[in-house]
């Protein structure tokens, strides 16, 4: 008896790919989506806020950054961030703006992924760095988050990936 196996039945009937081609392809907009949202949110949340862009006070941003100053990996940062807390408020909520849009927009994917890298690391040597164990702060899964994106940027339903395309078609398929 002899038994005869289809081949294909994973195969993505829009574009020819295998489904587990197609998933692979695809794996990192799950994670881009996830950042670029989250990151938006919390540019928001901060911006809206009654109470962080000031200076002192219950959940400001400067009430947070004198709390975590003497457990920050690198004081000198939290220090700096003192000079000007309500301008380093801005400054993190605009940045977090910035790289969520380019984030979900694919637009310069790798330079807003470094964005969120660094912001992500920055705030982990200084206000999450005395989290234990470790693990129960999310600023570093936030930065480990970002290193994928860093190294394929946004190949794929981006701007970016326009932008190729573009230029391929006005050199002529290179």
């Amino acid at each position: 008896m002899t038994h005869s196996m289809r081949t294909d039945t994973d195969m993505d009937r829009l574009n020819g790919r295998g489904l587990r081609d197609t998933a692979t392809h695809y794996a990192l907009l799950p994670l881009r989506i996830f950042l670029g949202v989250t990151f938006i949110y919390a540019s928001l949340d901060k911006l809206t806020s009654s109470s962080f862009l000031k200076s002192g006070g219950a959940g400001s941003i400067g009430e947070t950054m004198r709390s975590a100053r003497d457990s920050a990996a690198i004081p000198a940062l939290v220090d700096l961030a003192l000079k000007a807390p309500v301008g380093f408020g801005y400054a993190i909520a605009l940045g977090e703006l910035a790289v969520g849009i380019g984030t979900l927009l694919g637009l310069l994917g790798r330079l807003s992924a470094l964005g969120g890298a660094l912001i992500s690391f920055s705030l982990w040597m200084t206000v999450s760095w005395a989290t234990t164990p470790y693990y129960y702060g999310n600023d570093l899964a936030y930065f480990m988050a970002w290193i994928p994106l860093i190294l394929a940027g946004a190949p794929y339903l981006s701007v970016d990936a326009a932008w190729r395309a573009r230029r391929r078609r006005h050199l002529g398929g290179y």
